[in-house]
């Protein structure tokens, strides 16, 4: 196909360290342009990454006619405002996760969303490791899928790092909670009705740094996740049937175009002498994941996550932070 033409925003570490070398890597995708609010720091990261235009701001990006796409990888405050001025401007738009801090903030994208595309960039939905699980699941290789368990943390207390700072969207819940939230949507293939959290607050910055829940899928279906800020770093996904369950040992993080392994235990004998390893593919789930942007873009593809999923993300979020305000469960929706 025609290579579709990226402009990023930001010079963000997951762009600068992720997503620049995995777009530049695709055949599919003509990385044209970088912003940034230091015209300086913008020409920096063009002329590490081969980009042909650097920016010193934002808005004169998106008014670049020759850009087609734009990939959205702010501080979570800035994601509907810059979203908006790209699709306003007929930019098609792949933004980092949290879409918005609120749901009723993603609805305010849904007129322009009829007009062009936009994605929340969960990238590991493009993973093999994440597809194989589904397909298995799908499959009753380990009977009914009863429960999802997921842990994501790492240690950063530096308060001037963006994930610490409450007020923009800091904290653990925002930052890796909104996997843990995606893991049981994505097993389950459906939507939960209710949620407790349990929510521990760094007195200092303000953010949750350790935030537990538990979430209702309905018919015996249950997602429990805890996410960490300021635990040692440590991921792993459990998918737990009637017969049997599924272990994804490194879902979020998995190394950039290497093979991952998922375990599958169809026999639940607890020294785990009954795991049966698969090995995946090698991949890169960054340039799965713009790759499969550009078709969409090309129409080639027809949307599989467009603005209804990250709403559906977001409003597990808010009852999730109206059960920290109430102590119970809170309906979804």
């Amino acid at each position: 196909m025609k290579p579709v033409v990226w402009g990023v925003l930001s010079t963000a570490r997951i762009g600068l360290e992720k997503v620049l070398p995995a777009m530049r890597q695709s055949a599919g995708v003509d990385l044209r342009a970088i912003a940034s609010r230091s015209e300086g720091a913008a020409r920096q990261a063009a002329q590490a990454h081969g980009i042909e235009r650097a920016y010193g701001s934002y808005e004169a990006l998106i008014a670049d006619p020759q850009i087609e796409a734009i990939y959205n990888p702010l501080p979570n405050h800035l994601h509907i405002p810059l979203t908006l001025a790209a699709a306003a401007a007929g930019k098609h738009v792949l933004c980092e996760k949290p879409l918005a801090l609120r749901a009723d903030d993603a609805l305010a994208l849904r007129e322009a969303a009829s007009k062009v595309h936009i994605e929340e960039a969960f990238m590991v939905r493009h993973h093999p490791q994440w597809l194989r699980a589904r397909e298995l699941v799908r499959a009753g290789r380990i009977g009914r899928l009863r429960a999802v368990q997921v842990f994501f943390s790492y240690f950063n207390d530096d308060p001037a790092n963006i994930r610490n700072q409450a007020d923009i969207g800091g904290g653990a819940l925002y930052d890796i909670g909104c996997y843990a939230i995606l893991a049981g949507r994505y097993l389950f293939e459906a939507e939960p009705s209710r949620a407790v959290a349990l929510v521990d607050r760094d007195a200092a910055l303000g953010t949750d740094r350790t935030t537990s829940a538990l979430l209702d899928f309905g018919d015996g279906r249950h997602l429990a996740f805890t996410v960490s800020t300021q635990s040692c770093p440590h991921q792993r996904v459990q998918a737990v049937g009637t017969t049997g369950r599924i272990e994804l040992q490194i879902p979020f993080n998995a190394p950039q175009g290497g093979q991952m392994r998922i375990g599958i235990d169809a026999g639940g004998a607890l020294d785990g002498s009954g795991i049966v390893t698969e090995t995946m593919p090698a991949a890169d789930q960054y340039r799965l994941q713009v790759e499969a942007f550009s078709r969409l873009v090309r129409g080639l593809d027809a949307p599989a996550w467009g603005l209804q999923d990250a709403v559906a993300q977001m409003t597990v979020i808010d009852a999730l932070w109206r059960s920290e305000r109430s102590g119970g469960w809170e309906a979804i929706g």
